[in-house]
């Protein structure tokens, strides 16, 4: 690809960006919002709803199992809705994506429980955690494409950034909601129905996102490729993820190894490390989860700033300075969390997941879009994404636990980071630098 040369971006372009980047924004927050909620559901309650009568390790164990089964629907949302996304358009499938999470969220919140049905409780969770994991499979790197391809050329990485902002929203929200529902209820109540309104309303952010995202126009970018291909320009793309593939097999394996830091950390924080401060510690529900929520305010501001400066100094330089800071700062981290004050937990939270996390997940959207010519690219961005998404976040707390019940001590949850951290580098170093390339440019194979 060569270098960008694009002219400042008119009015109504810039009208259609700020678009995008809403819907990018609303859109991932109902993705993570669905994940998150689950993971500390899982953490917090769902073993006694749904596995009751285990041991309370093993019931832990077998609610992050099934939220791990989540994420093994990911990478075949990804081949069918990245699919999708570069055969029909980006619109269409956002469209698709955001209603099918929001509906399979909300009807986790009116589950019956195991003591009202027994087994089929835990089987119908699966189904549903099914469906949000494929439909998480296309809604991120839809969502990032849509505004990328949209946005100021020049600022591509901020562009980028609206899509990695609804994690921190969601972690906010979903955490919020949680540490609302655990302070204003007593603990009968919130086992007894309070875990359930974090479910019900994700209902809201589906109606929003839906409506937003009908009004936004398809990206020039993949209408112009389109075009191309009508007329005979350039090759029928047939199978969008295949040729992703073929066409950029090295970027595809360093999208895969870039996710293996930042996913772990990314459930490390706010899921695992909750479950391990609130089950193991005894750090009171409420202390922890108040330590995720300012952790997120603080990501909220930090994610747009290492975008920005990710356009400047390129991504693979803050990327990998965002992993190699979040490695270095897991034993302090849990060193402060085993003091269970509340002053220093917060600090642990807010260094580790609000300040050196979004140094990986900022660029990281630009970047992925950017290995990837227009006709693959959200094909080859999701499928490679939710493989990463497999193999290091969906089964981190269910590893983590593990570890942690077999060892008895949090080092080893270090040192398994640690091997995620080695690859994300490794992966980095393999991969182009691509902030200033020409996204739209069109790859000589298929002239």
């Amino acid at each position: 690809m060569t270098a960008t040369t694009t002219a400042a971006p008119t009015a109504a372009q810039r009208r259609q960006a700020r678009k995008a980047g809403i819907a990018a924004l609303v859109g991932t927050t109902l993705e993570w919002y669905d994940f998150l909620i689950y993971g500390t559901a899982a953490a917090l309650v769902l073993n006694s709803q749904f596995f009751p009568g285990a041991d309370p390790v093993v019931g832990t164990l077998a609610a992050f199992a099934t939220y791990a089964v989540g994420f093994l629907a990911r990478p075949f949302g990804g081949i069918i809705l990245g699919n999708m996304g570069d055969k029909v358009g980006r619109k269409k499938m956002l469209v698709f994506t955001i209603v099918l999470m929001g509906i399979a969220t909300t009807l986790i919140g009116v589950l019956p429980t195991y003591a009202a049905i027994g087994v089929g409780a835990p089987i119908m969770l699966i189904v549903l955690r099914l469906l949000q994991g494929f439909g998480a499979g296309g809604e991120y790197a839809g969502a990032v494409v849509l505004s990328v391809e949209h946005g100021d050329q020049r600022r591509r990485g901020l562009a980028g950034a609206w899509a990695p902002m609804g994690f921190a929203v969601a972690t906010l929200l979903s955490t919020g909601v949680f540490q609302l529902m655990t302070t204003i209820l007593s603990e009968e109540a919130f086992q007894a129905w309070g875990w359930r309104v974090p479910f019900l309303l994700g209902a809201l952010l589906l109606v929003v996102g839906y409506f937003i995202r009908r009004t936004i126009d398809e990206t020039p970018a993949y209408e112009e490729a389109v075009r191309a291909e009508a007329e005979g320009v350039v090759k029928q793309t047939k199978v969008p993820v295949f040729e992703a593939i073929r066409r950029h097999p090295r970027n595809f394996l360093v999208v895969v190894g870039a996710r293996f830091a930042e996913n772990g950390f990314a459930y490390l924080f706010p899921v695992f490390a909750v479950g391990f401060a609130v089950n193991s510690l005894g750090v009171p529900t409420s202390v922890t989860l108040m330590a995720v929520v300012i952790a997120s305010f603080v990501q909220v501001i930090a994610i747009p700033l290492w975008a920005a400066l990710s356009d400047k100094v390129g991504r693979r330089p803050v990327y990998a300075g965002g992993a190699i800071a979040s490695i270095v700062w897991l034993v302090p981290f849990f060193m402060l969390v085993e003091t269970k004050s509340p002053p220093l937990l917060v600090l642990g939270f807010v260094v580790g997941l609000g300040i050196l996390y979004p140094a990986m997940l900022a660029p990281q959207a630009a970047y992925f879009a950017e290995l990837f010519d227009t006709r693959t690219r959200l094909s080859g961005f999701a499928f490679a994404r939710e493989i990463g998404s497999v193999l290091a976040g969906g089964f981190l707390p269910l590893i983590a636990t593990a570890l942690l019940a077999a060892f008895g001590h949090w080092w080893i949850i270090v040192v398994y980071l640690l091997v995620l951290t080695i690859l994300t580098l490794v992966a980095l170093a393999f991969g182009p630098e691509t902030s200033s390339n020409d996204i739209e440019a069109v790859p000589e194979d298929v002239r």
